[in-house]
């Protein structure tokens, strides 16, 4: 009896934490005690997730974990399975605009400072304005930046913000940078960071508008 009741206890527990995971991104400060049962129960989550084709990322100095689908096998000794976690495509303008914000987390990182990087709507759009091709339509253009960064929001890769008294006066909305984007931009990426800018450039001065895979 004692035997079933751990086994149903560990079961509720994996749902309580493969459920969440299943949905988005878990991080612990938005909840410490699920945080806590993950760490616990990881080893057991690892083999769980393994059966539907996906890996748990989870980095504990950072503090969070999500689901990623496992590459395909090229020898063909697996079977492929249905990607629960899809492939989403992304515009030039918002992968440039992630690149820079991993490089300005970078830079944020190594100045030893706050471990948030907060920034306002204004300071993003100057971050990526001077790589867009010029607009005489200035409206426009801040329009089109503002898509992209909702685009970014809507990833997981930015947190919109209730501006304080202190930044409300007419800087647009604030965002806090996660640092789930580290694990999508790599030290590698950010390495060829020059070449990848001077490729975006290019394609964006053309008018390119192939996507690349998040």
């Amino acid at each position: 009896m004692e035997k079933e009741l751990e086994n149903v206890a560990t079961a509720n527990g994996l749902s309580a934490v493969v459920i969440p995971l299943l949905k988005g991104v878990l991080y612990q400060l938005d909840d410490p005690s699920l945080w806590s049962v993950l760490l616990e129960m990881q080893s057991k989550v690892r083999d769980y997730v393994a059966v539907l084709g996906l890996d748990l990322v989870l980095d504990e100095a950072e503090g969070y974990a999500f689901l990623r689908s496992r590459p395909d096998q090229e020898d063909g000794s697996t079977p492929k399975l249905q990607r629960l976690i899809a492939r989403r495509p992304l515009s030039f303008p918002v992968s440039l605009l992630l690149a820079l914000l991993r490089k300005k987390l970078a830079e944020f990182d190594a100045s030893g400072g706050d471990t948030r990087l907060v920034l306002t709507r204004d300071e993003i759009v100057e971050l990526i304005r001077v790589f867009l091709p010029e607009s005489s339509n200035e409206v426009r253009l801040i329009d089109q930046i503002e898509t992209h960064i909702n685009k970014i929001v809507e990833l997981g890769f930015m947190r919109r913000l209730k501006p304080s008294s202190a930044i409300q006066s007419g800087r647009g909305s604030v965002f806090e940078v996660q640092r789930i984007l580290k694990a999508f931009v790599d030290a590698q990426w950010l390495a060829d960071f020059d070449s990848r800018l001077a490729a975006y450039q290019a394609q964006l001065a053309a008018g390119s508008g192939e996507p690349a895979d998040a």
